[in-house]
């Protein structure tokens, strides 16, 4: 095997590492401050330690895991003042990009719109947290990217990765699963509608049963202390 082809194995390894872990911090299956073994995620996942260590740097890149003294890594435990500032800057680049979407609505946007929440809709009714998780983050790519403003999709995208480990809260939960469901058949309906008013409340709606849940959370957890504006 030529060193290109090994190289280009590899990468997908840690491509595939890293989406999976993601995934279980945002599912609540690895938890905020639990460790990461590198030996034990190794084994379980089925790869070499260096894929496990990679897929780690890269999460803790992106902020969903930090590194703790003594500890080794660790799935990161985001402040709640940190969260508010956050999703603070998610409203205004979701909204802003909700306002941006030409109405009426291109050709195809609300076809392609509602299979996507067909999908999510069966794994809701399924319970299948990994399948809604994955059909979410579909839906609102192809919402927002279609407001037509890549280097704004991209800001989006990278806000919302930062507080993915928000959603351990809520994204294994059938209430919030049923709500979001609901709340994505609304914003199509908006859509289709072409009422901008209504389009740009519910997408700044949306962001926050996660947002408030997680809070309340690790505030209940810390004994009501308050945490950094």
């Amino acid at each position: 095997m030529s060193a290109r082809l090994l190289k280009l194995q590899t990468t997908d390894r840690v491509r595939s590492i890293t989406a999976t872990l993601e995934e279980e911090i945002v599912l609540g299956w690895l938890m905020p401050r639990e460790r990461l073994v590198e030996e034990d995620l190794a084994e379980r996942l089925e790869v070499k330690r260096h894929v496990v260590r990679e897929a780690l740097a890269e999460l803790e890149r992106v902020g969903l895991v930090e590194r703790v003294p003594n500890r080794g890594a660790v799935v990161r435990l985001l402040d709640p003042g940190d969260v508010r500032q956050i999703y603070s800057v998610r409203v205004a680049l979701e909204t802003l990009a909700a306002e941006q979407i030409p109405l009426p609505a291109p050709a195809g946007l609300v076809s392609r719109l509602e299979d996507i929440q067909d999908t999510h809709s069966a794994a809701v009714a399924n319970s299948d947290a990994r399948a809604a998780f994955r059909a979410n983050m579909t839906f609102h790519e192809t919402l927002f990217g279609a407001c037509g403003n890549g280097h704004l999709v991209e800001l989006i995208q990278a806000m919302a990765q930062k507080v993915h480990g928000v959603r351990s809260i809520t994204a294994g939960s059938d209430q919030h699963l049923a709500l979001a469901r609901d709340e994505h058949r609304a914003i199509i309906a908006a859509i289709a509608a072409g009422d901008r008013a209504r389009l740009v409340s519910l997408c700044r709606d949306h962001l926050s049963p996660s947002r408030d849940a997680y809070i309340a959370a690790v505030e209940r957890r810390s004994g009501g202390r308050p945490s950094r504006a």
